[in-house]
């Protein structure tokens, strides 16, 4: 019999009705005891590992942040045009869930985090990088280094808890020089727009503090063993990706160089609102995924859908996101 929605529709309706009556034959053997249990009301840890030749990387997903979707969030676009690509990935049109994944490199010598999410700065769908460190058995006073790839507040805001206190109080915090130059001017905090002065206060809440202590560092210098700072500007002016490199491989944290890359992979041309610099984001993410694509380079994004790392493939006038194959060896 030819499998069709119908076909569907009156198996289910035939099943719901041998459950009512008790005469499915596949619960036979289910006892009353093993049919009931509480709802958990919780997410389970969400965390993914896998090797970059001899060092080791997981994904934490730190959670996701909800907003609506309105004009002004692809600058260059007909909204109609940027809920098709939605529709067809079988998204809501009218909301944005954005996912937010940070990672843990153990290069083998040290436990480096890159990016921190929200921590208890965030809202109750996020700020869960923590704990899903503490799922694998990790304290934040074993992190060695924590790495910013810039100053927006979901990639650094979960360094400082809300009390003041350093979340990794044993870890190097390490910047990007040209990030650090722009937000802790404070002469330029003083004239920035009333939109970005939060921004600013926020950046200076979680650095300042320990400004002394906080390590800049320049494109293309080795930060960590096996991990290198590469030029990803536009999105911000010191906007950073790391090329973690081992054995031979290499996994390039993109951080924010698409946002969602179901809308700006596909297409690159598209400026979404939070890029400082459109015209030289839009040029950064189309050499960083034309490049992954030619060399085909394992990337990792910070909003792409957890566990946020996979291929780049070309396909017509854009690219799209390969996800990872899980399989759950290392």
């Amino acid at each position: 019999m030819a499998l069709h929605r119908r076909n569907i529709l009156t198996a289910g309706a035939g099943l719901g009705a041998a459950l009512m009556a008790g005469t499915a034959p596949l619960l036979g053997s289910v006892g009353a005891a093993q049919a009931a249990a509480p709802l958990a009301g919780t997410p389970t840890p969400a965390t993914f590992r896998f090797k970059v030749g001899t060092i080791e990387v997981t994904a934490l997903h730190d959670g996701i942040g909800s907003r609506p979707l309105d004009a002004s969030f692809v600058r260059n676009a007909d909204l109609k045009d940027v809920q098709a690509v939605l529709a067809e990935n079988f998204l809501p049109t009218d909301t944005l869930n954005i996912s937010f994944t940070t990672l843990l490199v153990n290069t083998g010598s040290k436990l480096v985090l890159i990016d921190t999410g929200f921590n208890d700065n965030g809202g109750p769908t996020n700020g869960r990088t923590v704990a899903q460190l503490k799922s694998l058995g990790i304290e934040p006073s074993q992190i060695d280094v924590v790495l910013l790839s810039h100053f927006h507040g979901d990639h650094l805001q979960g360094a400082r808890a809300k009390d003041g206190k350093l979340v990794y109080p044993n870890a190097e915090i390490m910047a990007p020089e040209n990030e650090w130059g722009f937000w802790m001017d404070d002469a330029r905090m003083a004239a920035a727009p009333d939109a970005m002065k939060g921004a600013f206060a926020g950046v200076h809440r979680v650095l300042k503090p320990n400004a002394n202590d906080v390590k800049r560092f320049k494109w293309g210098q080795e930060v960590v063993t096996g991990i290198t700072a590469v030029d990803a500007s536009g999105h911000t002016p010191g906007h950073t990706a790391f090329a973690i490199s081992s054995g031979g491989k290499t996994l390039m944290y993109v951080a924010d160089i698409t946002n969602t890359p179901i809308l700006f992979a596909r297409n690159p041309e598209w400026r979404v609102m939070f890029d400082m610099d459109a015209d030289k984001a839009v040029a950064t993410r189309k050499r960083i995924l034309d490049m992954a694509a030619t060399d085909k380079i394992q990337l990792s994004f910070y909003h792409a859908n957890f566990p946020s790392t996979g291929f780049i493939a070309k396909e017509g006038s854009g690219y799209r996101l390969v996800p990872m194959a899980w399989t759950g060896v290392l």
